[in-house]
């Protein structure tokens, strides 16, 4: 009987075991797998889908910081990632650091229209003809004259996000870093659209330019997409040359809406100017 007894009480402490064994390891947290940026941004790339986005360009030196251009625009996707934008910027100071570097290119707003590669550009310094009020080029700038002076960095776009998390130090969703022009020229379509060598047919970055280093800091969503982009570029850059050696250029981008509807239109065609490839109409300034 003792050893009928022993059995039985070995069996019941053995199935106590095996059933606290099996709650511990059903109550232990699965470790969810490194969330990834990109997956989540080429996840968004739905036809007619998209995201806004507003950035602030500042002025920073010993003296104090001085905003000058405010950009909003929007961000059309397609099955490939973006497909158009459409971009207003304005001057958001008139004093002497703001005109130095932005009174030829952005004496009123500007806006600029881009599907696919053909860009359409409004206000600004751009002249069309009479009984006209856009200007059409086929290859254009992404964001108009002022574009060198807003957002360069479009993390909308897979490749240039994955440079940034790549070389970027992560602390919670929050990457900082650094990054060379020439690395992100690579990468980058929006960047290498942005400048007005676009229009003069003059190339893309300088080799001094390409080597130029870039300070950033991207913060991310819950959702991991993009919500703050701040660049800071050093003096001597295609972006802030005019701003002289004892100042850099920041510039914040807030993005909002993903996922929302967004729909870019060219405007009608009896208001649009055809433009010649390298043939800029310019208030002031004539063809350049």
């Amino acid at each position: 009987m003792k050893r009928v007894i022993a059995r039985v009480a070995m069996a019941t402490v053995t199935a106590s075991v095996a059933v606290t064994a099996s709650v511990f390891v059903a109550a232990t947290p699965v470790q969810a797998a490194p969330a990834d940026p990109v997956k989540a941004l080429t996840g968004q790339f739905t036809t007619g889908k998209g995201v806004r986005f507003t950035d602030v360009a500042t002025l920073l030196d010993f003296a104090g910081n001085t905003s000058i251009l405010k950009r909003t625009g929007s961000f059309q996707f397609g099955k490939a990632g973006i497909v158009a934008s459409d971009i207003t910027a304005k001057r958001t100071s008139d004093d002497a650091e703001a005109l130095a570097v932005l009174s030829w290119i952005l004496p009123k707003p500007e806006r600029t229209i881009r599907i696919g590669t053909t860009s359409y550009y409004s206000g600004g310094a751009w002249a069309p003809p009479k009984g006209k009020t856009w200007i059409k080029h086929p290859r254009g700038m992404n964001a108009g004259l002022s574009g060198s002076y807003g957002q360069i960095v479009n993390v909308a776009e897979p490749s240039t996000l994955k440079v940034l998390v790549t070389r970027g130090k992560r602390t919670g969703r929050t990457y900082s870093g650094t990054v060379s022009l020439g690395t992100l020229e690579k990468v980058s379509p929006w960047l290498r659209s942005a400048d007005l060598s676009v229009l003069t047919g003059t190339g893309g970055l300088s080799k001094s330019e390409k080597a130029t280093v870039v300070r950033f800091t991207l913060t991310l969503g819950p959702d991991q997409l993009p919500r703050k982009l701040v660049t800071v570029y050093p003096p001597g850059t295609h972006v802030s040359a005019a701003v002289g050696e004892d100042r850099r250029l920041s510039i914040e981008t807030d993005y909002t809406g993903w996922g929302s509807r967004v729909t870019v239109k060219a405007p009608p065609a009896n208001k649009v100017a055809n433009m010649g490839k390298r043939e800029p109409t310019l208030r002031g300034g004539g063809r350049g």
